[in-house]
């Protein structure tokens, strides 16, 4: 058994946040059971070109693993069919505006009615209370809301709206809240509503640069620098738009880093002997680095960094992480079957157990409602008759 084996998750949620959250669920064992509709299909399902393949890829990454059926919830008989499904699920997870369930006759206090101890889970840009809960939102207005556009870019150019990274670092947080709800339901027996909000989540990222600024210390913009730490930044390689990331943290590392770099009177050098002189002088520092990095491949200049004990790493594309032997070896790069037969490298396991049960993908995207035999007929109990009834009246669809 996988760690989360056993349990149920109706999942209603859309985009990537929500999504991401199931999806994490989903690696550890749980059931998740997507619920689209074919009306109005997640914006994410639609084929595109991303990552030089045409198809959904970023439906793919936030929806391997789950079960998907249809339920079209301004239907009467839809709305009853997703409160029959939530009876025998665990937790129900949603990413609407906030208000939209309630709207929908799927509010926490239905569901509740419904299942006495079922955990809701609700991601949304703003929370479910307060002034803006009606805002809408997506991920570069959640790194806008929560500070970390201010603080991404260079001091000479405008904010850098954090995308997909605001995404996911929402959905794990809504994960580890779910886990959190069960473990709590576990003890007293109690469900309850989990209210997420992205803003605020994007601003637990900068608590450094809020606490700074409650003492008035405003923190701006840096690009690839460091408050303290010099040399720290992205190199060139010999090779064009491939650059290495490099970051001394002592003045024993800068002392073997002035070595491999042919320079070892660096380290003596008044300009750079501390880290506070090297950190005022760090353009000078970082134009020696650069004419030593831009003479050697990235991968070159890498081996003899990491040999002398200095934090250096090629800055990978996506090509090099799907083909890299180690996060092969340990199955946090795999290649999944989707259901036409077609191969496709995913992210694999987050976490590691001691057991045989660690958790992982088993199974490509489902198709738009491929999972439906099994939960409306062997989950639910409903007739292939009454099923087609529903399918012609399109509560399913």
């Amino acid at each position: 058994m996988k760690p989360l084996a056993g349990l149920r998750i109706a999942d209603f949620t859309v985009h990537a946040a929500g999504p991401f959250c199931t999806h994490m669920l989903s690696q550890l064992g749980a059931e998740v059971i997507k619920v689209e509709t074919a009306l109005r299909p997640d914006i994410f399902r639609k084929s595109h070109a991303v990552y030089g393949r045409q198809g959904p890829a970023t439906f793919d990454q936030v929806s391997s693993n789950k079960l998907s059926v249809r339920l079209n919830l301004k239907h009467p008989d839809g709305v009853a069919l997703a409160k029959q499904l939530v009876a025998v699920s665990d937790v129900a997870a949603e990413s609407f505006r906030a208000g939209v369930m309630d709207r929908l006759g799927l509010g926490y206090d239905v569901l509740k009615a419904v299942k006495e101890d079922i955990v809701m889970v609700s991601v949304s840009s703003s929370g479910q209370t307060g002034p803006e809960s009606h805002f809408a939102g997506y991920a570069p207005l959640f790194g806008a809301w929560g500070g970390i556009g201010h603080l991404s870019g260079h001091a000479d150019g405008p904010p850098v709206e954090m995308r997909h990274v605001m995404d996911h670092s929402v959905g794990m947080n809504a994960a580890l809240a779910t886990l959190a709800a069960l473990h709590r339901r576990r003890r007293t027996g109690a469900g309850c509503h989990v209210d997420v909000a992205a803003r605020e989540v994007a601003s637990a990222l900068v608590g450094d640069a809020l606490t700074a600024a409650s003492a008035g210390i405003r923190v701006d913009r840096m690009g690839n620098a460091d408050l303290r730490r010099a040399p720290h930044g992205l190199y060139p390689s010999r090779d064009s738009d491939r650059w290495i990331a490099i970051a001394v943290s002592s003045d024993a590392e800068f002392r073997s880093l002035a070595a491999v770099i042919g320079h070892p009177e660096l380290a003596t050098d008044p300009r750079y002997a501390t880290a506070a002189s090297r950190h005022g002088n760090a353009a000078g520092l970082d134009g020696q680095i650069s004419a030593w990095t831009s003479a050697r491949t990235a991968e070159a200049a890498t081996d003899l960094l990491q040999s002398a004990g200095i934090a250096a790493h090629v800055s990978w594309a996506a090509s090099d992480i799907v083909s890299d032997p180690h996060m092969r070896a340990r199955g946090s790069i795999l290649d999944v079957a989707e259901t036409g037969g077609a191969i496709r490298a995913a992210v694999g396991r987050v976490a590691r157990f001691s057991s045989d049960d660690s958790p992982g993908i088993t199974r490509g995207t489902p198709d738009l409602g491929g999972d439906e035999d099994y939960v409306y007929g062997e989950l639910l109990g409903l007739s292939r008759a009454r099923i087609d009834d529903l399918v012609a009246d399109r509560a399913i669809y």
